[in-house]
């Protein structure tokens, strides 16, 4: 639907707003084969912002291959999924995808089922193991399927980070990088949701992929790109929001693109002809409750100190933790302690080192920590 507020998933056509710069540059890199590493926090639209391109390229002389590896957990889980992402989308149909699995990968037998995927007709598992190929066959699969279509492909990798997770990571990377970066037809966009693993792959000078490409960092959307995009949404509806209550609606959540699109979503829902400062409050409240259980998930099992980091960080502290009076005031144990704190509460996702100091990185998870745990 153009005129509501998508959430929860990319969102493309008219519900996509801003991103010129990035948009601009993230196309040209993909229709003149530059490697791109995209770096964000998540929920600021990473994945939007690459379907958007997608759509954008020009399709006679560049394909674009997307793939989501989160549920990959082992080398070869990345090879079938990239193989089945290349093969399908570079096949216009069906029979065309069965002739090349049989011209390509002649030693496996794919079993094809229908798609719960609204943008695909089909799934595909095909169920390559060592014994058929080995890894670098694979890794020049899209390299062979571009030569031979004489055309250009962007394969493009969502959640990246999860390389990270496999066996003897490094030594995969390494093997990966061996083979893309000699390739002359086939380019990458490599991106995630989590931040902190994404820089240290993309930025530590002892990683394989360290200076692999392009490096953009996604910011938030301003807020006065974000306040026409919400007023227009709402006249759409027969609805009246300020742009007072739509700048508010932006900077409750952070700009954080996922939140700005909910909050708003909500109190769409709550208005029947004018949008108010108590039905923008009530909506802040239903977001905080619709992800509650999340975040209880996420501190379930942290300690006391880990959470008195949190208390501090939500109470405006960002910095100077060893100082007395800040490790008493919020019981942070020893300074040895502190460092440890720090690391386990990056590594799971909910803190951020930024250069003014260490942050709580999801503002609706801050404001669900000031209300139920301070």
């Amino acid at each position: 639907m153009a005129d509501a507020f998508i959430y929860g998933a990319s969102v493309e056509g008219e519900n996509f707003t801003d991103r010129e710069e990035e948009t601009k540059r993230l196309k040209a890199n993909f229709e003149h084969g530059v490697n791109t590493l995209l770096i964000s926090n998540r929920r600021i639209g990473k994945t939007s912002l690459v379907r958007h391109v997608k759509n954008l390229v020009d399709k006679k002389k560049v394909s674009v291959v997307y793939l989501d590896i989160f549920d990959c957990r082992s080398e070869y889980d990345f090879y079938n999924k990239l193989a089945a992402a290349v093969l399908q989308q570079t096949s216009s149909k069906l029979d065309l995808f069965l002739q090349n699995v049989k011209t390509f990968l002649g030693r496996v037998s794919p079993r094809i089922t229908l798609s719960p995927d609204p943008t695909t007709d089909y799934s595909v598992s095909l169920g390559i193991t060592p014994k058929e190929y080995a890894p670098e066959q694979i890794l020049q699969l899209a390299e062979i399927i571009a030569k031979k279509q004489e055309k250009h492909i962007v394969v493009c990798i969502d959640e990246f980070q999860q390389i990270g997770e496999f066996p003897e990571s490094v030594t995969v990377q390494k093997r990966f990088r061996s083979v893309w970066q000699l390739q002359q037809n086939v380019s990458y966009c490599l991106f995630g949701s989590k931040k902190h693993l994404m820089t240290n792959i993309f930025q530590n000078k002892s990683m394989p992929f360290f200076q692999f490409g392009d490096a953009i960092y996604l910011g938030v959307i301003p807020v006065k790109k974000w306040v026409p995009f919400i007023c227009k949404k709402f006249k759409q509806q027969g609805l009246v929001i300020s742009e007072e209550l739509a700048a508010r609606i932006c900077n409750e959540v952070d700009g954080y693109s996922s939140y700005v699109q909910q909050l708003a979503w909500l109190v769409m829902l709550k208005t029947e002809k004018n949008v108010t400062s108590k039905i923008v409050d009530s909506a802040v409240t239903e977001l905080i409750s619709q992800n509650a259980a999340l975040f209880m998930q996420q501190t379930e099992g942290l300690t006391s100190y880990q959470m008195n980091m949190l208390r501090a960080l939500a109470s405006g502290v960002h910095e100077e933790f060893t100082s007395k009076n800040i490790m008493d005031e919020f019981r942070l144990g020893t300074k040895s302690n502190i460092a440890k704190i720090k690391k386990i509460l990056i590594d799971r996702d909910l803190v951020e080192m930024r250069e003014s100091g260490l942050f709580i990185s999801d503002p609706v998870f801050q404001m669900w920590f000031k209300r139920f745990c301070l």
